[in-house]
């Protein structure tokens, strides 16, 4: 088991990412703990881990409200005796946050996901990496889509975002690796299996007045492999990512996008 015995904290862990790679962690014998805004969604993905033979508990925290995550983190500390592993994943209703013309978009729509987003991140990053620095150990994940580093119209706010997030990834690595912490991005094509992307993509399509089927085909025929990224790649990515196995990737982001960004 590439995670045994780590304890992984997975904020937003009741939707469609989070759920998925909380359900590999544990798969890989971490125990982890599940966080959202509603704790139906959270709990139903705890139970069934532990119904599978794994290990984890779920507790309702908003993301954005710093004193509530220090608190947790600082449960979970009490609880498992550490935080090896801290993924931020969660998401925001997309009505009206993709599909209109920058010239159009209203400032609080545009603004909303940059300040969502960029803020949850922030918070959640640096109440595990406090405990982290103590440990001298530990790896802050999280995920973005392609958006991040393409010029893709319609996408107003999210993509700045994005790229905020995976700026301040590196920045995270760059004041906490001599801590020994590591901090990396998961960079994904949009995941047409989760209802949000289904959303966006119709929004997409209205806006170009095409189909939802005609504009996921035009995405993938972006990029090399002719297809969209997987919840499951995403998840299996992200096993490795937090594992030793990847101990000296920091300030990096795992190019997931089948070739529709191309590193060098």
């Amino acid at each position: 088991m590439l995670l045994k015995d780590k304890v992984a904290v997975i904020h937003g862990g009741g939707g469609a990412i989070g759920s998925v790679v909380a359900k590999a962690f544990a798969h890989e014998g971490a125990k982890v703990y599940l966080a959202g805004r509603t704790l139906v969604r959270v709990d139903a993905v705890a139970r069934e881990i532990t119904n599978a033979g794994g290990f984890a508990r779920a507790a309702q925290v908003d993301a954005l409200d710093q004193r509530a995550v220090n608190g947790y983190i600082a449960d979970v500390v009490k609880d498992a005796g550490r935080v090896d592993i801290s993924f931020t994943a969660i998401g925001i209703p997309q009505e009206g946050m993709q599909g209109t013309a920058l010239l159009e978009v209203s400032t609080e729509n545009f603004m909303k996901p940059i300040q969502t987003y960029t803020k949850s991140y922030f918070i959640t990053s640096t109440a595990a990496a406090r405990q982290m620095v103590k440990q001298r150990s530990g790896v802050i994940l999280v995920h973005t889509p392609e958006v991040s580093r393409l010029g893709i119209a319609f996408s107003e706010g999210m993509a700045l975002s994005w790229a905020a997030m995976e700026a301040l990834t590196r920045n995270l690595s760059a004041e906490l690796a001599q801590f020994g912490l590591r901090a990396v991005t998961l960079r994904s094509t949009g995941l047409p299996e989760t209802p949000t992307i289904d959303l966006v993509y119709s929004q997409h399509a209205k806006a170009l007045g095409i189909t939802k089927e005609q504009f996921q085909a035009f995405l993938e025929t972006m990029n090399h492999i002719r297809r969209s990224t997987t919840l499951k790649e995403v998840a299996d990515a992200a096993v490795w990512a937090v594992s030793d196995r990847a101990s000296s990737m920091t300030a990096a982001t795992l190019n997931l996008t089948g070739g529709t960004v191309v590193d060098w």
